[in-house]
């Protein structure tokens, strides 16, 4: 650590994971990473084709043994910006965005646009966000 407090204390996401792991009755090794936005829009810019930060981008692949180990970066910056627009606390939408990523990692998805927040996906995500945050 670089001696900046997270946005989160590191047993609250732990038990957000574990939870969502837990859930949806997966064994898989996940990290979280909280980054600021000028190091979000440079990761969105390079791999999703977006100059701009975004909430959160998730990477997942299989170890040699199948289980899925999968990176998420979180961007507490744009977080922010989305709890104050929805009135909402800072830490329900950092724990949205931790259940968010996770499920993309355990290879969940969700329809672009309109469609998004109607999707299974979502609706499962807002589930546990229920129960976490």
């Amino acid at each position: 650590m670089n001696g900046r407090r997270l946005p989160l204390p590191s047993g609250v996401v732990r038990r957000v994971v574990e939870a969502v792991l837990a859930g949806e009755r997966r064994r898989a090794f996940i990290s979280i990473t909280f980054i600021g936005r000028d190091a979000m829009r440079r990761l969105n810019a390079r791999h999703r084709g977006h100059d701009e930060p975004t909430d959160v981008i998730t990477f997942a692949l299989l170890d040699p043994d199948g289980r899925t180990v999968g990176d998420v970066y979180v961007c507490p910056w744009v977080a922010g910006r989305a709890a104050r627009a929805e009135r909402i606390p800072l830490r329900q939408e950092l724990v949205r965005l931790i259940v968010h990523g996770t499920l993309h990692a355990l290879g969940r998805d969700h329809p672009e646009g309109a469609g998004r927040t109607g999707s299974a996906m979502w609706r499962r995500q807002e589930r546990y966000v229920e129960a976490l945050a």
